[in-house]
């Protein structure tokens, strides 16, 4: 008998199995059974001729002898042939007509041959009649199955099987229909799930008797047989059901698993001081922290002060104070000898980060400088796209200790630096990030520390989408707006519904920046090399990023201050128009999503978003987040030529309706599905989940997550839990998941 760790190549041999190991990745029993049927086809119990007659359309199954076989030339093709063949005799006959019939077809269904024929049924003149049958030769003179490819799949499975062909194994009413390739035909992967199951030991059930009773479902034995062979639709139901709470407590096993494990480790302990970094700058602050500051702070106070690493998402609005938060908590660990690094996905963002640190740290962050505190440390940037000299500065003082906190970009991830004692890493916009990046770069301590990692996302979360992809991390939120922020409008303007609105919006910036403010115009393209977002469903291209600031400067904006920024500019163009407008000598600034995190210049009031309907309800939150930064009144418009009943014009009011992230992100998972979520654009893979829903499962999600952290501790080694979690863990999948 067989386990379901039993390798298919000792199983079915190297011909079967091979081809599902090249197309699928499987290797083994569990992996085979765990390909789930994503479909199922209505089959026929097989019929002898004289039986009762079936409805016209129906699927059938016959089986008798040919009494009659013609060949004849086809009309208007010459060389070509059709062949006629007739089953049974007298008034209970059937014909099936084979066209461009090849000469093997001739020589198989000859006179006097018993055959299995299956199709739809006709009529012509009440004479039934198949065109095109699925045919099998039976009791052939040599033993083989010859047909077509479908039927005589079924045969040499229930040859396999059983050692001949059984007329049962053909009296399916349903058919499962599997994830297949030209390679590999669904035909071909029930062939070799029949033969695993008919020699399948009877299943352990990896799952407790009582979870299963709490939850009603059948057994992992029952579930693994019922998906593949059942016919009867409510037991393929209640598999699913018992499967698709397999792949959660999968999922879930694997993502505790990870975070015991790396809890298990030494983390750096930094206790909170009275006479520290992080007490002076409290003090220092020119503003209040909210209620919802203080308690995030307090719990991450509480884990960098033990010796089990931190591992916690901190998610919040954007503008909720989270970079703040984390400054103080990094402060601690300078104030207990350790470096932090914070790690960010754009240089324009970790330029942001590092003017903003050492504003609000100001004498703090000078040592060794004329004006620099006693206590002072010093904040450090790292790019790319610094020069040799520069990088080699700033490397030195990572590696000697002098940069307590340390700022950068991939960059940070190269060998060639070395810190001298990482205590602390920190990811902000974590989702451009993989969990094997965060890593790399925790893996930068000394060999006796597991640094405190601390993740930052500005785009919320919904709660199936935190527990699924960010299991391994604990998670904070931060909900409240400092103090004194004013909530930004947001309102659509629909082009060709009304045109003038349009001329009304550029009149509204002028207005602002006659005020003494400034506004952002944004496009979905950087210019028309860029195919992001080119066509809608009407063919008009979107607009770019370039055209749009040299018709503005000649148009609707002449009389203003332009500048341009977009992702192909060099860091040093770039860096140049954030600091022009940052300084306020640009009023405007025409730019692409490049300024969509990290971009923070209170004064800008206004932001015109150019076919706001090329991009996600997510980034549209996002890229409003850039505007209502200071005291003053904002105000975001979503500017589309889609008709505003359309499917992307109810996207944009819902948009234009709240400022909650949290219901947009719910409302974006509903809209993308998890395949976009989860993620195939930064990897390119298919997502690992097969009958788990983000949307449809929380319920199950949250079930799975409390019982694998309940039995964790006690049932660490459980094998049947690991082999579930196997799919999560022996192939990076974890880390793909992390991605998105």
């Amino acid at each position: 008998m067989v386990a379901l760790s039993e390798r298919l190549d000792y199983l079915l041999g190297a011909k079967a199995a091979n081809p599902l190991d090249e197309v699928f990745g499987i290797r083994t029993v569990d992996d085979l059974l765990r390909h789930y049927p994503r479909t199922y086809v209505e089959g026929a119990g097989v019929r002898g001729v004289g039986d009762e007659r079936p409805t016209e359309g129906e699927h059938v199954t016959l089986v008798d002898k040919i009494t009659a076989a013609v060949s004849k030339p086809m009309p208007k093709r010459p060389g070509e042939k059709y062949l006629v063949i007739t089953i049974g005799s007298g008034r209970t006959t059937v014909t099936a007509t084979f066209f461009h019939a090849k000469k093997w077809i001739e020589d198989r269904l000859a006179r006097g041959t018993r055959v299995m024929l299956s199709g739809e049924v006709g009529y012509f003149r009440g004479a039934m009649q198949l065109t095109h049958p699925d045919f099998l030769v039976l009791d052939s003179p040599d033993g083989k199955d010859h047909g077509s490819r479908s039927l005589r799949n079924i045969a040499d499975a229930s040859r396999a099987v059983n050692g001949e062909v059984l007329q049962e194994a053909f009296e399916r009413r349903f058919y499962p229909i599997y994830p297949a390739s030209t390679k590999l035909q669904s035909w071909d992967i029930f062939n070799c799930v029949r033969q695993v199951l008919e020699v399948l030991d009877p299943v352990a059930d990896p799952l407790p008797k009582e979870l299963c009773a709490k939850h009603n479902l059948i057994s992992e034995d029952q579930a693994l047989r019922a998906i593949h062979l059942a016919e009867d639709s409510a037991e393929r139901r209640r598999a699913r059901e018992r499967l698709t709470f397999d792949e959660a407590v999968g999922l879930q096993w694997a993502l505790v698993s990870r975070r015991h494990g790396e809890l298990a480790q030494s983390g750096p302990a930094a206790p909170p001081r009275q006479d520290g970094l992080q007490q002076e700058l409290l003090q220092r602050l020119p503003f209040e922290l909210t209620a919802g500051q203080h308690e995030v702070l307090k719990v991450l106070s509480a884990e960098i002060s033990s010796t089990r690493p931190m591992n916690r998402l901190l998610q919040g609005e954007v503008g909720s104070g989270k970079t703040i938060v984390a400054v103080l908590a990094m402060l601690a660990m300078v104030d207990a000898g350790y470096q932090c690094a914070l790690l960010a996905p754009t240089e324009v963002l970790a330029g942001q980060h590092l003017k903003s640190i050492n504003d609000v740290l100001g004498p703090l962050a000078t040592a060794g400088q004329l004006g620099g505190a006693d206590n002072a440390t010093r904040v450090a940037l790292l790019t790319g796209s610094m020069s040799a000299a520069q990088k080699n500065q700033v490397r030195a003082e990572i590696t000697s200790g002098q940069a307590g906190i340390v700022v950068g970009t991939h960059a940070l991830l190269q060998d060639a630096v070395e810190f001298h004692r990482l205590g602390m890493v920190v990811v902000d916009e974590q989702h451009r990030f993989g969990v094997e990046q965060r890593d790399q770069l925790r893996a930068k301590a000394p060999a006796d520390i597991t640094p405190h990692l601390l993740v930052m996302t500005a785009t919320p979360i919904p709660r199936t989408v935190a527990l699924t992809v960010y299991g391994d991390l604990e998670t904070s939120t931060l909900r409240e707006l400092p103090r004194g922020r004013q909530p930004i409008t947001t309102a659509t303007v629909f082009v060709k519904d009304k045109p003038k609105w349009l001329d009304r919006a550029w009149r509204r910036i002028i207005e602002e920046v006659a005020w003494g403010h400034q506004a952002y115009v944004v496009a979905p393209r950087i210019d028309e090399t860029d195919n992001r977002g080119q066509t809608e469903q009407d063919g008009r291209p979107s607009a770019t990023a370039e055209e749009l600031y040299a018709r503005l400067r000649r148009n609707e904006l002449s009389g203003l201050r332009l500048g341009l920024m977009h992702g192909r500019l060099s860091a040093e163009e770039k860096d140049a128009a954030m600091t022009a407008f940052r300084a306020g000598d640009i009023d405007v600034l025409v730019c692409t999503t490049v300024i969509e995190v990290g971009v923070d210049v209170p004064n800008a009031t206004v932001m015109l978003v150019m076919d706001a309907d090329r991009f996600g309800i997510s980034q549209l939150h996002q890229l409003r987040g850039r505007i209502g930064r200071g005291a003053h009144a904002s105000l975001c418009l979503l500017a589309s030529w889609v008709a505003p009943g359309s499917r992307a014009g109810q996207r944009l009011k819902a948009v234009a309706a709240t400022l909650d992230g949290f219901a947009l992100a719910d409302l974006d998972l509903k809209e993308r599905r998890e395949g976009d979520v989860l993620g195939r654009s930064q990897s390119g893979r298919a997502i690992t989940l097969q009958l788990l829903s983000l949307i449809d499962h929380q319920h199950v999600i949250e079930a799975a997550r409390e019982f694998c952290e309940q039995v964790y501790d006690d049932d660490a080694a459980n094998p049947g839990l690991a082999l579930l979690a196997a799919p999560f863990t022996g192939t990076e999948r974890i880390a793909y998941l992390d991605k998105s």
